[in-house]
């Protein structure tokens, strides 16, 4: 939790109030403006035509590419000087950033500094593994750690502000943003959430390399329908209460600034204009004082979504239920003047926006020191050697090690992997050397050349390897007799998973598997290795490649770490926070589902598909290692309750695990519970809390648990929070498949 110094506080208040006083109502609508910088000179068309262009296919990468190189940039330097601007979002660069910030703090009548924005969502420079790969670490200091080397380069560069954390529970693969968030769980959500808020912000949001943290998309994103993006979401309110709204109100109460409304509807009501989430829950319910913001363009869009009959009547519902910044759709600019005028939109409303935008301007110390690292060089800021080690620790504790059979005649004791230095390694497939892939979705100032892919990492540890693009037959001809194994890296390009990236079909595309084919026919042994930012249809290769190594999208440092988790040097330890569906058809597949009054099963009729599997291939909390964990004595009794802000009595678990291999790890160890008999179905498991402990050989922790009342509680049919007495199943181990049990009455 941030801790507000309440003399702070109050005088920030005083301040805001202060400069209120002394704007002009135009000044004031400024404020509430964030735009981009337009690119001219070059398009024969507007940007937005050149990118849809491109993403159809009609204009390649390389010529888009060009014309941006060649556009110039209109930083509207006129509209800083009258007060018209708020806040930039997409401008980089140190120099071009201090430019305009400069012409706001010298050249406006009130000296108003720019808060600028940017999409830092899984590192500024230095590229860190997605969220949905760094969240199987299951480890808030880490998450921690990776936010705060962020905030340090983003500060660097004149940010001061990202869209991030997303805390959007989503439940199905084929949604491209599943790739930006926790997975699945709520709880994971909460938790990644909440360590970002305070990796990004420190107890001090306004210290020179703080930055304020966006908490988004409010709320329910995840759950659109069908797994498109910006699609509907139909939620009961008990549903979007119990598996949706606690990542957002645990982010907002760690002290995230800001916060950003979905796209989508939920019942039917876009939540940039939802009063109801805005205001009642956000502001009401959670004491938020910080700063709302439109996602891009989302307020003109509720002309198409229905809500509004034009673009003056967008903005209206949207400043009154609680949005306070316009995000690039000029709603507010254009039209908030006639709105105040007409009394469509009340003084009190606007100012309460302004008010909001400038306490966050002053929390981030903006008007004490604009000009962050103006005096340094910014490019010694990015990519420090200390930045890489956190990188490649985190891609180390994000890869998931989902296979490891032992390979034909060889000892049943022996898996695969770790593999051997001595070996000669036959590296297949072109994404085993294209940096550019590294990053993954939504790293918008990553440069391919800063990364390391697995070719790169072979040939500076000196690794004996051939490396095949698409090892073809002849290629396979020619150098099969000298490997031993082969690597096949396999998975989606980049562009196939985050925003606008959904999908209706899940598989590895057919010249990949065409090509595990052709290696399998070898007779020698194969490691499938993923790159990938959602789950992935995995049939194939479960049932046919001896090792499957889930690598995601990992960063600046993805083949380095790759290459420590296939010789041993590090030792597995992540686990999935999203469950591997069978195929697409099987989606949403989660693993807190409810039971029907017909549980699947073999027989007919019960809840199942009859074409696919009961289960995920691969669910929520699988991962392997390379040694050993046993559980034993698992407790579970009521106890009064010993968590601040949890007086009721709860349960306290405690199991006790034992490293039985040869090797020293590290464990997640998991706890969930389940209510088996309520007024509402309640899920047949439930997350209740992890924990990361390490072992060496031979070594046994016992690790203990708390479940509070509120975590053992629902909504009833009335939305009255009740924890009903009676029986409580616990479940504790290393995944689902493998937990002990045992259960305790409340």
């Amino acid at each position: 939790m941030l801790e507000v110094n309440p003399e702070k506080r109050t005088q920030i208040e005083e301040k805001v109030q202060d400069l209120l006083s002394r704007m002009t109502l135009e000044e004031k609508i400024g404020q509430t403006r964030q735009c981009g910088p337009s690119l001219v000179g070059a398009f024969g068309m507007s940007f937005e035509e050149a990118l849809n262009m491109m993403m159809d296919g009609k204009l390649s990468k390389a010529e888009f590419d060009k014309m941006i190189e060649s556009a110039e940039m209109d930083l509207k330097e006129d509209d800083i000087r009258a007060g018209r601007i708020g806040s930039f979002n997409g401008v980089t660069g140190a120099e071009r950033i201090h430019h305009i910030q400069q012409i706001a703090v010298e050249e406006s009548r009130l000296g108003i500094p720019l808060l600028i924005g940017c999409d830092v969502i899984h590192g500024h420079r230095t590229i860190t593994p997605i969220p949905l790969a760094e969240s199987g670490a299951f480890e808030p200091s880490l998450w921690e750690r990776t936010a705060r080397m962020s905030a340090k380069e983003a500060a660097a560069d004149g940010i001061k502000w990202t869209f991030a954390p997303m805390v959007d529970v989503s439940k199905d693969a084929r949604w491209g943003r599943i790739s930006e968030g926790a997975g699945e769980d709520v709880l994971m959500n909460s938790c990644y959430g909440e360590a970002k808020v305070r990796g990004y912000q420190t107890q001090d949001p306004s210290a020179p390399d703080a930055i304020a943290a966006c908490v988004k998309h409010f709320a329910a994103y995840g759950g659109a329908e069908g797994g498109r993006d910006y699609n509907r979401v139909e939620l009961s309110e008990q549903r979007l209460r119990e598996d949706y709204l606690p990542s957002y109100e645990v982010a907002v109460k760690a002290g995230a600034l800001t916060v950003m409304p979905a796209f989508n509807t939920i019942s039917g009501v876009p939540c940039s204009c939802n009063s109801y989430l805005l205001t009642a829950i956000l502001r009401g319910e959670w004491g938020f004082e910080g700063m709302t913001i439109s996602d891009a363009n989302a307020i003109a869009e509720l002309v198409a979504h229905g809500a509004a009959a034009d673009r003056k009547d967008a903005a209206r519902l949207a400043m009154n239920a609680g949005m306070d910044m316009d995000m690039t759709s000029e709603c507010y600019i254009e039209e908030m003047k006639e709105l105040i005028e007409s009394g469509a939109v009340s003084m009190a409303a606007l100012d309460r926006a302004v008010s909001d935008v400038l306490r966050v301007k002053f929390e981030l110390g903006l008007f004490e020191n604009p000009y962050y690292m103006d005096e340094q060089d910014p490019e010694t800021a990015f990519l420090k050697p200390e930045y890489r080690t956190i990188a490649r620790e985190a891609a180390d504790k994000s890869i998931v090690l989902l296979k490891n059979d032992p390979f034909g005649d060889r000892d049943a004791a022996a898996p695969v992997l770790p593999l051997s230095r001595d070996l000669h390694l036959c590296i297949c497939g072109k994404l085993a050397a294209q940096r550019d892939e590294m990053p993954g979705t939504w790293a918008v100032n990553a440069k391919g050349n800063d990364c390391v892919s697995i070719v790169d990492a072979c040939e500076s540890q000196k690794v004996n390897y051939t490396f095949l693009e698409t090892a073809s037959a002849d290629e396979l001809s020619a150098h099969a007799a000298e490997c031993d194994v082969f690597v096949a890296v396999i998975g989606e390009p980049r562009e196939w998973s985050g925003e606008a990236s959904s999908r209706s079909d899940l598989k590895i595309s057919a010249d990949q598997l065409d090509m595990v084919r052709r290696l399998l026919d070898t007779g020698k042994p194969v490691v499938a290795v993923l790159f990938n930012g959602r789950p992935i249809e995995l049939t194939f290769l479960k049932e046919n490649v001896p090792a499957i190594v889930e690598a995601w999208h990992l960063g600046v440092e993805a083949g380095n770490a790759v290459l420590d988790i296939l010789f041993g040097d590090v030792n597995p330890s992540a686990k999935l926070t999203a469950s591997f569906p069978y195929n697409a058809g099987t989606c949403p597949c989660y693993y807190d589902h409810p039971n029907t009054g017909r549980p699947g099963g073999r027989a007919k009729f019960t809840s199942k598909y009859f074409d696919a599997p009961l289960e995920p291939v691969y669910t929520f909390g699988h991962g392997l290692s390379y040694t050993t964990y046993e559980y034993s004595d698992l407790t579970a009794e009521v106890c009064p309750g010993n968590v601040p802000g949890d007086a009721a009595p709860g349960i306290d678990v405690q199991i006790t695990v034992k490293n039985t291999g040869s090797r020293a790890g590290d464990e997640v160890v998991l706890c969930f519970f389940r209510d088996p008999v309520a007024e509402r179905v309640r899920p047949v498991r439930k997350l209740a809390g992890f924990e990361k402990v390490s072992l060496e050989p031979g070594q046994s922790k016992t690790v203990r648990f708390h479940i509070t009342r509120r975590q053992l509680g629902y909504f009833n049919s009335r939305m009255n929070f009740v924890v009903d007495p009676g029986e409580i199943d616990i479940y504790a181990g290393g995944s689902l498949e493998s937990c002990l049990e045992a259960s305790v009455r409340i």
